[in-house]
């Protein structure tokens, strides 16, 4: 039997007063989604427990199956991974935002969402300039980047940018943990400060000013960790996994999770993301593969930014050009494939921020007599069969093991 997970990141939502009450996921034209509820089970899944932080990387760990308390070691080391950056054990690796300050205050989290071609040459100048303070920058995709400083201490309190836009600046600097941490978060903290010098009449900056686009004027680090020591998915069950996703957090995760990361042309991470080609990759990563873990970041990004109109249409994209192309793609295989779908956590649009609600669940199981929820979305789950799921109860029933 072979699995497959559909994850739409951020897909979750809370009632909205212009949808009367509804979620976007009620709103939304969803038949592929609503066929797997259908024909499958239903519940609800705590992907963030009340003692953890409300990332996306604490979510996927658990989604896959992962631990956090014992698992998340900060997102900076998973997307150190998904760039083949090699960790010393004593390495101290941040995820790095290009964001948008403006007048002291957070703008955007993701400096109006900078394209790969204009971060490459602001990254570049990051890069040279900070190697004489010991600080490694490399580029990620878009904002999304890695810093490695060697030997800095991870006890430090970061803020996540998009979960503060708007805020001041000074009120969200690199706070340390413990009396040993203060020369690394002093050292970032004035790191910020000099990027704020060096970015803002940088080239790029000037074109897209006078585009009328925000500059990208300012390195955010946050989510600090050391190099993380986790058992794969072939230790763990025996299997050979896959996954694919525009997001290096993901990617990074899967490395460490002993999964193959499979590469797809046009996967951006945004609207715009080929989800043919997602779908595609999927169909032909299960011919060879017993597991393949399907990431779309496109409904995250549009909760980021608040925009439902936005995250509807994300979510009847990831529907209909996606799920639907898989279903039909499998064919007479349809009947032995698990097929799971689910966000990671709720990033809803009145906030953009995430949060530690339970998430909406279902799997069709071929051969399982299916509940009575006919269609998929976070209130009509709450009557299905599997309940609460919590820990590694999601995988289990994703890949069919029974205890």
């Amino acid at each position: 039997m072979k699995s497959l997970i559909i994850l739409g990141d951020g897909m979750a939502d809370e009632p909205v007063p212009e949808l009367d009450g509804k979620t976007p996921l009620q709103v939304a034209d969803t038949p592929a989604m609503n066929w797997i509820a259908r024909e499958g089970r239903t519940g609800l899944f705590e992907t963030i427990a009340a003692d953890v932080p409300t990332g996306s990387a604490v979510a996927n760990l658990s989604v896959l199956g992962y631990d956090p308390r014992t698992n998340f070691n900060g997102r900076g080391v998973l997307e150190a991974a998904s760039l083949g950056i090699v960790l010393a054990e004593d390495d101290l690796a941040m995820r790095v935002n290009l964001i948008n300050v403006t007048d002291g205050r957070i703008t955007s989290h993701s400096a109006g969402h900078i394209s790969d071609e204009e971060a490459k040459p602001l990254i570049h100048a990051a890069a040279v300039h900070f190697k004489k303070w010991d600080i490694q920058i490399h580029q990620g995709l878009s904002y999304r980047h890695v810093l490695i400083l060697p030997k800095g201490n991870p006890a430090l309190i970061c803020t996540p940018p998009h979960d503060y836009v708007g805020e001041k600046v000074v009120d969200r600097l690199i706070q340390a943990e413990s009396e040993s941490a203060n020369p690394t978060a002093d050292l970032l903290n004035r790191m910020i400060a000099e990027s704020m010098e060096l970015l803002k009449n940088h080239p790029i900056n000037h074109k897209r000013m006078d585009a009328s686009k925000l500059p990208a004027n300012c390195l955010w680090p946050w989510s600090p960790g050391r190099k993380p020591v986790m058992r794969t998915f072939q230790e763990l069950y025996g299997i050979r996994g896959a996954a694919i996703s525009a997001v290096d957090l993901i990617k990074g995760l899967a490395s460490y999770a002993g999964m193959d990361v499979i590469h797809v042309d046009g996967a951006t991470g945004l609207y715009d993301t080929n989800y043919e080609g997602k779908a595609d990759a999927a169909l032909k990563a299960l011919k060879d593969h017993d597991f393949v873990y399907v990431h779309v970041e496109a409904p995250d990004e549009a909760g980021h930014e608040k925009d439902l109109r936005l995250k509807i249409r994300c979510i009847e994209d990831l529907d209909k050009r996606l799920i639907q192309r898989i279903l039909n793609g499998l064919g007479n295989q349809l009947d032995e494939t698990i097929i799971s779908v689910l966000p990671d956590h709720p990033t809803p649009v009145s906030s953009g921020t995430h949060t530690r609600d339970p998430i909406p669940v279902a799997i069709r199981h071929p051969g399982q007599t299916p509940d009575s929820v006919m269609t998929y979305d976070e209130v009509s789950v709450k009557n299905g069969a599997l309940g609460m799921l919590k820990g590694d109860m999601f995988i289990h029933l994703a890949l069919g093991i029974t205890d």
